[in-house]
């Protein structure tokens, strides 16, 4: 049975990924709601199952859809009709209503999302429209941060709440413990971000918002980080990268201003 946490973490994965169109964004991004706001009393319905393992990826073989999960049954009135939905003309009709739908809702979103980034970026500083008031802040200072707000994705990228993009730790690269490439980087992912959370845990944290190495005019949007803020995240004073570097847990990942080199991920060289 695959749990909640689970599931929103292989949801996060695939956001994180990139590779997506508009439509499949926003429909994991309502899934990952969802499952946030009711828990183990989210419905879905079967349609939706399958459009989100079509996403995301097949569940593991021993997982099944939870009882709390089984999809809606069709209504027992005898006015409805099944047979309708098999008309030709009622299936294209539908098809292209949803089509039209999904290409003004994607122009609608470029529109928006194009006036909403002209008035958020002004004078080099990092405003992001769904950044939580405790991380508005200038370009370079340290806020104050609880462990009560943010969650943990992996070793080197957190998700504040109140945000749909998670926040990528610059300064170093941590091993993938959602979808590793080989056994080994799996058990490293896991033991890093492990150790993440055992580094916040009881320490005086603070976060400090940087702007990520992307070209200039793109940083919010899906070109640059596939839509994620960057950020240091200190403990106690010392930058947790630092930590899980010199623990052989991660390895050091240096950008420029606006771009960054081949990721490092020497954990499954042959």
């Amino acid at each position: 049975m695959e749990r909640e946490d689970d599931l929103k973490s292989r949801i996060e994965a695939a956001l994180v990924r990139g590779r997506l169109s508009q439509w499949q964004r926003q429909f994991l991004l309502d899934m990952h709601d969802r499952l946030v706001k009711y828990g183990s009393r989210t419905r879905l319905s079967a349609k939706q199952w399958a459009k989100l393992y079509e996403i995301i990826g097949p569940a593991p073989p021993s997982t099944y859809a939870p009882s709390q999960y089984r999809p809606n049954k069709p209504p027992s009135s005898p006015r409805w009709r099944p047979s309708r939905w098999r008309n030709p003309l009622a299936r294209e009709a539908r098809y292209l209503a949803g089509r039209f739908a999904r290409t003004f809702g994607m122009v609608l979103a470029l529109v928006v999302g194009s006036l909403i980034y002209s008035f958020v970026i002004k004078g080099g500083h990092v405003t992001w429209p769904s950044m939580p008031s405790f991380a508005r802040s200038g370009e370079g200072d340290r806020v104050p941060l609880v462990r009560s707000q943010f969650s943990i994705t992996d070793g080197d990228t957190i998700r504040l709440d109140g945000t749909a993009k998670g926040t990528r730790l610059v300064g170093f690269n941590a091993p993938e413990s959602i979808e590793p490439r080989c056994t080994v980087e799996a058990d490293l992912g896991r033991r890093a971000k492990a150790r993440l959370t055992e580094l916040v845990a009881s320490a005086k944290l603070e976060l400090k918002m940087v702007p990520c190495s992307c070209p200039s005019g793109t940083e919010g949007t899906d070109r640059c980080n596939y839509g994620r803020s960057c950020g240091t995240l200190f403990a106690n004073g010392q930058n947790v990268g630092d930590v899980l570097i010199a623990e052989g847990l991660a390895v050091p990942f240096v950008c420029g201003a606006t771009s960054c080199p081949p990721t490092p991920r020497p954990w499954c060289a042959s």
